[in-house]
């Protein structure tokens, strides 16, 4: 009974992920059950919100019940909004819906962040306090910790899809949901719930009362997505990031600058596979549920300038920053001069958004300046006028190039560990390559510089081709789809490292 008791709560230590044994598990138990309920649309919304409840309880522990509470606040909100007589009332709701759900947010993301800076300017002492802990503690009479507080799982991802909801409801977009059960559907739907895509309302609602349907190919498509998604995760970011950046991120003045330049390559393609790959198999697990998720990369290390690739790169995220934030300040409406510096301060948040930390912001800032300037190139420039141009193998070339290196760059900011890693790092690379143990740091990191070589082929292959694979396998027979399953997980679990690696955006 313990034994069963222990499986069904929550483990800081072993949190439930798709790449834990436990999660399929759990998914095919929900499988069966689901097989009973999905033809209701009542019974199955209801089933697959307590279901997500509870994978979030799994994931998070008891932070789900921040998640509760911005369920009731933003669905009594959106009602509220609706039924509001006055601009001024929806204002006063609208209001109330940022204040809580960025309220929140910044509380438990940027508390470190503000105390330190304000400590340091005014040389005072504040100390950071988890409310949530000690009110936790005073009713239930549990012994959580107060003295630091400790970032929900997802806060950020739910909190934008949650905010969505009520702004569209407030620009007239959509319809106040009646039902809370729906709305909590909405935003807690497991497979996007930790990590996105970010889900818009608009998109998703229509779906809970539409009747499940799933074709052939619908599946044949959601099991591809599934067994790419653990590849590009167990088989090519875990491998790499465990087996070599971080070594040189979390010491980069003890490698060479061939090394920490190689590392930099690394962690370019282990974070896109980490975070698209965990996009591949929420979107393929919605869709064995009947539940289409938006698209959320696109081959992004494919773009030709810094504007293709915010088009192709997180796109759930950089089409919520230019609907709700670039627009709402203004966009491009009010002039060149405005429009970059909107520009600026949509990116600069962006960059806080994944992290409360002097390094996010300047990533940030390196991308909105990337943003800005290739605006201006395209007013300026005479190769964007120019048809010849456009047709140009080497113009297109360069620009992939450019771009890509552009990227990579600033993912180092990204990634180091803090600033001095940061300066460490580039002065290594600028200042101590070191060519002639070039050679024998090939031969030494063989393996996971092929690795990186070959998830950067297949990143760099004409959709035609990846096309051509994909539909091969959809078009497969059952026998063979099946075989091809067993493949994949033994070679995943050949491949696994000793201990689960989180997926990157965990920590957003």
């Amino acid at each position: 009974m313990n034994d069963l008791i222990n499986i069904l709560a929550y483990s800081e230590d072993s949190p439930m992920i798709f790449t834990n044994f436990i999660f399929w598990v759990f998914f095919g138990l929900l499988l069966a059950v689901y097989s009973f309920v999905y033809k209701k649309h009542v019974l199955r919304n209801s089933f697959l919100f307590l279901v997500s409840l509870y994978f979030y309880y799994k994931s998070g522990g008891y932070f789900f019940s921040l998640l509760i509470i911005s369920i009731i606040i933003d669905y009594s909100m959106g009602l509220l909004i609706a039924s509001g007589k006055t601009k001024l009332k929806k204002q006063f709701y609208m209001f109330i819906s940022v204040m809580v759900n960025i309220g929140v947010l910044v509380y438990f993301k940027y508390s470190y962040f503000f105390v330190d800076i304000t400590n340091s300017l005014f040389h005072t002492n504040f100390q950071v306090v988890n409310l949530l802990s000690l009110w936790t503690n005073q009713l239930s009479g549990s012994n959580f910790d107060v003295s630091s507080i400790i970032l929900p799982v997802g806060i950020s991802f739910y909190t934008f899809q949650s905010l969505s909801y009520t702004i569209d409801v407030y620009r007239d977009k959509i319809k106040p949901i009646k039902n809370i059960i729906d709305y909590g559907f909405f935003v807690t739907f497991f497979p996007q719930l930790v990590a996105g895509p970010i889900v818009r309302a608009t998109e998703f609602l229509p779906q809970l009362y539409e009747d499940y349907k799933l074709t052939k190919q619908e599946m044949g498509h959601a099991i591809f997505l599934i067994l790419n998604g653990l590849m590009k995760k167990m088989l090519i970011s875990d491998f790499i990031s465990s087996n070599f950046v971080d070594r040189i991120f979390d010491a980069p003045g003890s490698y060479s600058g061939f090394e920490n330049l190689m590392a930099v390559y690394g962690y370019s393609i282990q974070i896109y596979c980490d975070f698209s790959g965990y996009t591949d198999m929420a979107i393929g697990l919605a869709l064995l549920l009947g539940f289409k998720l938006p698209i959320n990369f696109n081959s992004p290390y494919k773009a030709q300038n810094i504007t293709d690739f915010w088009r192709r790169w997180h796109i759930s995220l950089s089409t919520w920053l230019r609907d709700y934030l670039y627009i709402s300040i203004g966009g491009n409406k009010n002039g060149k001069i405005r429009t970059y510096i909107n520009l600026m301060i949509t990116m600069i948040l962006g960059g806080l958004w994944h992290g409360a930390s002097v390094r996010f912001v300047i990533w940030g800032t390196l991308h909105g300046v990337g943003l800005a300037l290739h605006k201006v190139w395209l007013e300026i420039s005479p190769f964007t006028k120019s048809k010849t141009a456009k047709k140009s193998k080497t113009m297109h070339f360069l620009g992939i190039l450019v771009t890509f290196h552009f990227v990579a760059f600033t993912w180092i900011f990204f990634r180091a560990t803090d600033m001095k890693s940061v300066g460490e790092m580039l002065s290594q690379i600028t200042g101590n390559f070191n060519i002639v143990i070039i050679p024998e740091v090939i031969n030494s990191y063989l393996n996971i510089f092929s690795l990186i070589l070959f998830a950067f082929i297949i990143h760099w292959l004409p959709e035609s081709i990846k096309e051509n694979y994909r539909g091969w396998f959809i078009k497969t027979s059952t026998f063979a789809k099946v075989l091809i399953i067993v493949i994949v997980v033994i070679i995943v679990y050949q491949a696994k490292t000793t201990d689960i690696q989180p997926f990157i955006y965990f920590q957003f």
